[in-house]
């Protein structure tokens, strides 16, 4: 008995030992946690054998991130990550959409630049919107030789344009569509578009086409001639809009709301009127990852900024294009010392401004080329000053003595 109870108070003993050993001191030692450290830029990282996506390492003074091969969807036998140095290191479609939805640490800092690019984006539209009546400052900037280009509040300084407070008269044809979408006219939506995107600038007035008593093709170099003649337009703007295309996911969440990225392209041909010839060509595709839209018809959505992005990337090259034209309007008809012009308040003429009035030109065509360069001012027939502005967009002028006007007659704005 003596020996059974020896061995029992044995057996309890070791039973307690063998269990404390996972918590005493003196028991297992447990595995040493992975230590923060800090790179040269003081971005603390984590050091670890089995590196995550977005690990950053400092190497021989370099840094390198863990991100996705882009070689791994083209063969098996490539690793699905790499260690790629991070200057050269820029999202993918598929960085930039699967580690913003699931909030990767390897998109943090581009997805915090892409909303601060989104933020300036929407700032410059509410921008425009709200200083749509505001031509007044536009004008005031342009008489001091400053123009605004893009955005409203954006003004860009070296550019000497010709007569710079008149705003030019643009014919924007209807876009053609030529994308998938086709039963969501999104050629409309983007027409529109356009249209306000050029004329919030308050530089440029958009003509109605059903307005004109036109026949024949508008980008027809004869038919552009009557436009330049008798409605003193002088572009004609033509374009597709074409690749649009849309992805949409469920964001992980309560919720599981979507998101949708969207691309776009937007081709352009500009007109002179003048000439009948294109002046410049012009197209653009907006950054997909700053198409983002979330929740109910974010696909819908995520289209038209894709559109709105494609427009503005284009935006300051279509609006130095127009402005470089000279501006001119046209004698409508001439009652005793009364002269009437074409043109008016909302052209940018005002009470006191004085015109300057010349007999129909010449065309110069280059005889190397056979390609028409323009037309001359024909004979000078006088000056004549506006004395009041009235309509829409008309006006009179006092003429003086001795002057003879005809209908034909087209005035340009006196330089000061």
């Amino acid at each position: 008995m003596c020996n059974i109870a020896s061995m029992r108070k044995f057996l309890v003993l070791f039973l307690i030992v063998l269990l404390a050993s996972c918590s005493w001191p003196f028991g297992k030692k447990p595995a040493k946690e992975a230590q923060p450290t800090k790179t040269e830029k003081g971005e603390v990282v984590t050091a670890s054998d089995q590196p995550k996506p977005g690990d950053v390492r400092l190497i021989n003074g370099i840094e390198y991130i863990y991100a996705r091969n882009r070689r791994y969807q083209l063969t098996p036998y490539e690793p699905e990550y790499e260690w790629v140095r991070r200057d050269e290191y820029s999202a993918g479609l598929f960085d930039s959409v699967t580690d913003k939805l699931t909030g990767g640490s390897a998109a943090k800092k581009d997805r915090a630049e892409m909303e601060t690019r989104m933020a300036k984006l929407e700032d410059s539209i509410k921008q425009r919107q709200a200083t749509a009546q505001g031509r007044p400052a536009v004008q005031q900037a342009a008489f001091q030789g400053q123009y605004y280009m893009g955005r409203p509040g954006a003004i860009a300084v070296g550019f000497s344009f010709p007569s710079p407070k008149m705003r030019r008269r643009v014919l924007v044809l209807p876009l053609a569509d030529q994308t998938n979408y086709k039963e969501e006219h999104l050629e409309e939506l983007t027409t529109k578009r356009l249209i306000s995107r050029i004329e919030d600038t308050g530089t440029i007035i958009a003509v109605d086409l059903p307005s004109l008593e036109l026949t024949g093709d508008p980008s027809k170099p004869e038919v552009m001639r009557s436009l330049y003649d008798l409605y003193g337009i002088e572009a004609v703007i033509k374009g597709t809009l074409s690749d649009v295309y849309s992805s949409t996911s469920k964001m992980d969440g309560k919720d599981e709301k979507e998101v949708s990225f969207a691309l776009s392209k937007i081709s352009l041909d500009i007109y002179n009127t003048e000439t009948g010839k294109l002046l410049r060509q012009l197209s653009a595709r907006n950054p997909f990852y700053l198409s983002r839209e979330n929740g109910d018809l974010s696909s819908e959505k995520a289209k038209v900024r894709a559109i709105d992005l494609a427009i503005e990337l284009m935006a300051d090259d279509l609006l130095r294009t127009l402005l470089n034209l000279d501006w001119h309007a046209r004698v409508a008809s001439v009652e005793n010392d009364r002269v009437y012009v074409n043109a008016g308040r909302l052209s940018g003429l005002q009470k006191g401004d004085v015109l300057e009035v010349y007999a129909p030109g010449d065309p110069i065509v280059d005889k190397a080329t056979s390609l028409a360069l323009g037309r001359t001012r024909g004979a000078f027939k006088g000056e004549i000053e506006v004395v009041e502005v009235f309509g829409v967009d008309a006006s009179w002028a006092r003429a003086g003595k001795d002057t003879s006007f005809a209908p034909t007659d087209l005035v340009y704005l006196k330089q000061r």
